[in-house]
């Protein structure tokens, strides 16, 4: 995209010029799910299954997007959920959205299997907020050195996910036959294969230990002094079950998709874990966000906050650092004017109250 043309003014538009601007065989890992993709289209249709009910004559002459989450200030409640490869988005990778990230007031969270460091990118922006998404590897000195560098960096929570097993079948990547090429190195995939060759999304698989159980998320909430998020529940009952054994927070999430087709969308996951944790820690939810007002249907159902993953990485895409950025302060100015127009000074204000099922 030139100077001259005009700016996106949403995601979708977004979305359609990173078609563009990406290999298509990235595009395939980046923008596809697992299966017949029916969750990964169920996602953002979710929120369409919701109505809002703004309240009249409240006093919204300041409205302010500004939260906290686990304790920490954060400009709004949209933060950047962990996407793998970035470098195959744009050569800038993780560290310029990091640096998106920083300069909205957005939370981060840098996946395991990112094409840059936990240091390279806390050095990109040091006074960013940012927590490291942690798969757990067969090799677990690997794991623990890449949670002990993290931790190291200031990133301030680990987000375990815990939905990965195996890969779902994403069936894009078989048709494309999917590499990342040699020229783009994984700093945690070389540190337990040694490899050097183009890898596959099977070769990353390969490393995760498919034997976890929650004695492992025991074991991780006290060998790391952060908070411990458990990311990819779906039941009340795995809620249940992540705060007995230390969870500081629960990530609902489907994976965007990727893993189980036919699972429920994130959003209808959601209600059920709320009940659930009864407020005991904090609830986040990714999947399907597409606009400013997706966000405010998720903090009246319950989410502290919500994550994003493809949206931030089409703006990485089209525009390195300012695209990423661009796109978080669209969602974030959507938010606040859904959250004027509702009533809503504030995201605390948000109640079950403001969404009616459609």
């Amino acid at each position: 995209m030139s100077s001259d043309d005009p700016q996106p003014c949403n995601v979708a538009e977004y979305e359609r010029l990173a078609a563009e601007a990406i290999e298509p065989g990235a595009l395939g890992y980046f923008a596809g799910g697992a299966g017949d993709e029916r969750t990964l289209r169920d996602n953002v249709a979710a929120y369409t299954r919701w109505r809002l009910r703004p309240r009249m004559l409240v006093d919204v002459g300041e409205v302010t997007t500004a939260t906290t989450i686990l304790g920490a200030p954060v400009s709004s409640p949209i933060g950047v959920a962990p996407v793998a490869f970035q470098r195959l988005a744009h050569p800038d990778g993780e560290p310029a959205m990091a640096r998106a990230a920083a300069s909205t007031g957005s939370l981060m969270c840098l996946s395991t299997i990112a094409t840059a460091d936990p240091r390279e990118v806390c050095d990109a922006a040091p006074d960013g907020q940012r927590w490291f998404q942690l798969y757990l590897f067969k090799d677990r000195g690997v794991t623990m050195a890449l949670a002990e560098e993290a931790i190291e960096c200031g990133y301030s929570a680990i987000a375990l996910t815990v939905d990965a097993p195996r890969a779902g079948r994403r069936e894009r990547d078989i048709r494309n036959a999917f590499v990342i090429p040699p020229e783009v190195r994984v700093p945690s995939l070389d540190a337990a294969t040694g490899g050097t060759a183009p890898i596959s999304v099977h070769d990353v698989f390969a490393q995760v230990d498919a034997t976890l159980t929650w004695k492992d998320l025991d074991r991780l909430c006290t060998e790391v002094d952060v908070p411990v998020l458990v990311k990819g529940v779906l039941t009340a009952e795995d809620a249940r079950l992540a705060i007995d054994h230390g969870a500081g927070g629960v990530i609902v999430s489907n994976h965007g998709g990727r893993q189980l087709d036919g699972v429920p969308a994130s959003l209808d996951a959601l209600p059920d874990v709320v009940e659930e944790v009864d407020g005991r820690v904090e609830v986040l939810v990714d999947g399907g966000i597409r606009r400013g007002t997706d966000a405010l249907v998720a903090l009246a159902l319950g989410a502290r906050a919500v994550l994003v993953g493809r949206p931030a990485l089409w703006g990485l895409a089209v525009g390195g650092e300012d695209g990423a950025r661009r796109v978080l302060e669209l969602l974030r100015d959507e938010l606040e004017l859904a959250l004027c127009l509702s009533g809503c000074p504030s995201p605390d204000a948000v109640t079950r109250a403001h969404v009616t099922s459609a």
